[in-house]
């Protein structure tokens, strides 16, 4: 097994490789003067069973992917699975209007021309992305850490709130493993990153609500639908999302929002700050690495976690 890492998030990298009791492999990536980047891996790949882990949250980190890819094919390797623990782009995954490219389709067009054999990602935005390989892909969910974590807590009188309809199957997961009542959000948008009414399908009255969707992105709309949920009459609201995207000044907001606490993984690179607390996703990824490395099913990889410590 070689483990390769980009730029994106290193530290993620080497959390997993110390759960697989392994090292990174050697790599060079840097900038010409012109911003062109050169990668360079420095160790043989040649026949081995080579991982590229690279979060794709911005289009320079794409494109380091791409040439990753491409250099580990060329320099032998047997199979390339590409990890993304966040997929970049999944939220252009159709045509909302007339003329819009179909993004998400795209970038897995890019990676699977590049020459990757698989594809192991954390929480797609939408399930369909699955469908948009010619190759496979496995989707881990990261519900079981968030289940871990307030069953440790011992929370009580829980029920699990949808932001969406579209939410409602990733929200039933986690309510399932917490034996909880489900709840939803109808919420009108008139244009991207704004809500123009909010209302809850659901009783959260009086009851520990753990707010539940696979991103945070400027906080706006998900400091809105916690709002919601407390008004609606929850105890408390909990905020928990799978990817830290965090754009502009979603930080600030989030810590002065009514949330009890925010919940998010390190698929993307970030820290605890105030209300927000990272829940560590590497040993999850290591599980699911090591399966697909030794042929193993990685579709009971949430079992595995809820049983590990």
């Amino acid at each position: 097994m070689i483990l390769i890492t980009g730029t994106a998030n290193p530290e993620l990298s080497e959390d997993i490789a110390k759960h697989l009791k392994t090292k990174l492999t050697d790599i060079t990536i840097k900038k010409f003067a012109c911003g062109e980047i050169y990668v360079k891996l420095n160790e043989t790949v040649r026949g081995h069973d080579v991982f590229i882990i690279q979060t794709t949250d911005s289009n320079e980190a794409i494109m380091e992917l791409l040439l990753m890819i491409d250099a580990a094919r060329r320099a032998s390797a047997n199979r390339v699975t590409v990890v993304i623990p966040y997929y970049g782009y999944g939220r252009q995954d159709r045509k909302a209007e007339a003329r819009e490219p179909i993004s998400a389709k795209l970038i897995a067009n890019l990676i699977t021309v590049a020459g990757a054999n698989k594809i192991l990602t954390i929480d797609l935005h939408a399930s369909q992305i699955q469908g948009f390989f010619d190759i496979p892909l496995d989707d881990v969910w990261a519900f079981p850490l968030f289940a871990k974590h307030f069953k440790k807590i011992n929370l009580k009188n829980m029920v699990v709130v949808s932001p969406d309809a579209g939410g409602v199957k990733r929200a039933l997961r986690l309510s399932k493993e917490l034996d909880a009542p489900i709840a939803m959000i109808d919420k009108r948008r008139a244009e991207h990153n704004k809500i123009d009414e909010m209302r809850i399908v659901g009783d959260v009255e009086g009851k520990n609500a753990i707010l539940f969707d696979d991103m945070i992105d400027t906080g706006g709309t998900l400091c809105q639908a916690t709002k919601a949920v407390k008004d609606a009459g929850a105890e408390n609201v909990y905020l928990c999302a799978t990817h830290a995207v965090f754009s502009n000044d979603a930080l600030e907001k989030l810590n002065k929002s009514v949330a009890k606490e925010i919940l998010v993984t390190n698929t993307i690179k970030t820290k605890d700050d105030g209300k927000i607390k990272i829940l560590d996703i590497s040993k999850a990824l290591a599980m699911a690495i090591k399966n697909i490395n030794e042929n193993k099913s990685v579709s009971t990889l949430d079992k595995q976690i809820m049983a590990g410590d």
